[in-house]
């Protein structure tokens, strides 16, 4: 059964409303209650049994991929060529496993903890890469991550841990350039750590410099600030020296908060004068404030840790958020109400706790986690996160099958930030098909973006139906195409009235007008005698020794599975060419033949 809070009960003799405004606002929350609990039922049929019966063209799709301590990346230390060969292939497989999914953005630790993995001229080394804080690791991670990602049609968002820095028992193995003696006056003692502290006024500028070196000098899509708070025990937090400097008679709760904020608005001027395209973006706590009905317990991002996450969005120094919802219940549901009725237009992408699915945190069941990734969709929120990369590469409770059968079978776009440019590119043009070797090439002329010039990306689409409607994510076979063709598969091109279309897109996010290639193949593959009859109801199959078979599409895309017989059922398929596959443990696969219904 789905959740139901105690919010979905009207009672009446509740109802005395100092005024009309109060009344709007009651009644605004119960009419979005009534949509929890209708959306919740849905989600909690849909995830027994049914796909969503809509799928966003525009997704931001996240994974945190961590490297502290190695958690996420990589287990294999950079000391030696063959190390870092093995380093690189370590994350090429992550990132193919990311893309399985269709994930289509990567927040990648890139400042770990006073200390970063790439090669700065402001901070040293982690030791992450190569086992030693300082040590190079004889490559450039960011660089090759970077382009990595590109070559996968994802983006990559250099993550950076704010305000901590390194255990005080590590601090003499930073070096002599670590932030603690470089800048020794930012730099205040909390427990067992040294943080920064956000009351001097040269932290945002600090902070700031680290941003602009990695616009300048790297091709990311976005920098994510993560930690960009008091820590917890704020109370306790040494900062009475700044306060007595820099308070000005403020309250000091606001006083902090007001130092977060210039924090985040000098790094975001930062980033935005060297490339105004580069996404800026933070986490903050889950939940916002209390709410009328919904307390936070004392944890929360304005109170408790000082961040006025919602009047960043609304000052406009953020282009997004991923608050860490790693909540459920009544923890969750009235926050993300919350956030989306103060986005300010920005999107919001809730950060999904799916570390508790694991027996060895909460174990959590994965309802838990699927209804929030209904609801969060109702509420068109901009797309999801998930904290971390181990736990959902390790498919606790079936979450990673979850997303890439049913909740993401798609690829979509990351969500669009354009409040600084909505001018779309010029149309890709001459787009035409060509016979190259054994395969078929969709080529294209080069788009250029209207407002910069910069190099755009491309986005293919491809249907039965013409004109292919590029609204469709389900027509989406190839996003974020860094070059100006793209090979299609032989079998793809035995369809009979398959029409293509590509788009520009720029860095914004803003997608032009299509070109577009009418049905009809000049030179039709031959698959003479690779087709299995069929009577368009059943399919019979020779004998495998696999415990299952897959249909998959004409795009690659599974669209059922069932358990080994000698005679599959096909007559719920729509029209079109498939492939029968093998289907056994850890993603084993082979082929059996095609058929077209």
């Amino acid at each position: 059964m789905a959740f139901v809070p105690e919010t979905f009960i009207l009672y009446p003799e509740k109802l005395n409303f100092a005024s009309d405004k109060a009344a709007y606002t009651y009644m605004k929350r119960y009419i979005f209650s009534l949509y929890i609990c209708i959306t919740g039922c849905l989600a909690a049929m849909a995830t027994q049994r049914f796909a969503p019966l809509s799928f966003p063209k525009r997704e931001t799709r996240a994974v945190w991929l961590t490297t502290f301590s190695s958690l996420d990346w990589p287990k294999n230390k950079a000391t030696s060529p063959a190390g870092i060969k093995a380093q690189q292939d370590e994350l090429c497989r992550i990132l193919d496993r990311l893309k399985e999914v269709n994930i289509n953005t990567v927040l990648l630790q890139t400042r770990v903890r006073g200390s970063v993995i790439y090669p700065s001229a402001i901070e040293p080394w982690d030791g992450c890469l190569t086992g030693t804080p300082g040590r190079a690791p004889g490559y450039d991670p960011l660089a090759f991550a970077v382009r990595e990602c590109h070559k996968r049609g994802m983006e990559l968002h250099a993550w950076l841990v704010a305000i901590p820095c390194f255990k005080i028992s590590a601090a003499t193995r930073m070096g002599n350039r670590s932030v603690l003696k470089t800048h020794p006056k930012l730099c205040v003692r909390h427990g067992d750590s040294w943080y920064l502290d956000p009351g001097q006024p040269e932290t945002a500028d600090y902070l700031a410099s680290l941003c602009r070196e990695i616009a300048a000098n790297y091709d990311v899509d976005g920098i994510h600030f993560d930690y960009i708070r008091y820590p917890e025990n704020a109370a306790k937090f040494n900062d009475a020296s700044s306060y007595r400097k820099y308070g000005k008679r403020q309250n000091k709760a606001d006083w902090r908060r007001d130092n977060m904020t210039r924090c985040v608005r000098t790094m975001y001027r930062a980033v935005k004068a060297a490339k105004p395209w580069v996404k800026v973006s933070s986490s903050p706590v889950g939940k916002f404030s209390d709410l009328s009905r919904y307390p936070s317990y004392n944890w929360n991002a304005y109170s408790a840790v000082h961040q006025d996450a919602q009047g960043w969005l609304r000052e406009g120094i953020q282009d997004m958020l991923f608050p860490m919802m790693y909540f459920r219940g009544n923890h969750f549901y009235p926050f993300a109400i919350d956030w989306k009725e103060n986005d300010y237009g920005r999107p919001v992408v809730p950060g999904l706790g799916i570390y508790f699915l694991s027996p060895q945190e909460k174990d959590w069941p994965l309802e838990d986690i699927t209804r929030e990734l209904y609801f969060t969709r109702s509420l068109d929120l901009g797309g999801q996160a998930f904290f971390r990369y181990a736990y959902l590469n390790d498919n606790h409770k079936g979450l990673f099958d979850f997303l890439k059968d049913v909740y993401y079978p798609f690829p979509a776009l990351p969500s669009a930030c354009n409040s600084q440019d909505s001018i779309p590119p010029e149309r890709p043009g001459n787009l035409h098909k060509s016979r190259e070797a054994q395969t078929y090439v969709l080529r294209w002329s080069p788009s250029v973006d209207n407002l910069c010039g910069k190099d755009v990306r491309y986005n293919v689409y491809a249907s039965q139906t013409s004109p292919v409607d590029i609204a469709s994510a389900r027509n989406l076979i190839a996003v974020n195409v860094d070059s100006c063709s793209l090979p299609i598969h032989e079998e793809f091109c035995a369809l009979n009235g398959i029409s293509f279309a590509v788009t520009a897109i720029d860095r914004f996010g803003n997608e032009s007008e299509p070109a577009r290639l009418p049905s009809g193949w000049s030179d039709k593959p031959n698959l003479s005698g690779r087709f299995l009859p069929h009577d368009s109801q059943t399919l019979d199959i020779p004998e495998q020794d696999s415990p299952y078979v897959a249909v998959v599409d004409a795009y690659g895309r599974i669209v059922s599975t069932a358990p080994y017989s000698r005679r599959v059922r096909i007559g719920h398929l729509a029209k079109g060419l498939y492939e029968i596959r093998t289907l056994a443990k850890k993603g084993r696969s082979k082929h059996i033949g095609y058929f077209i219904k």
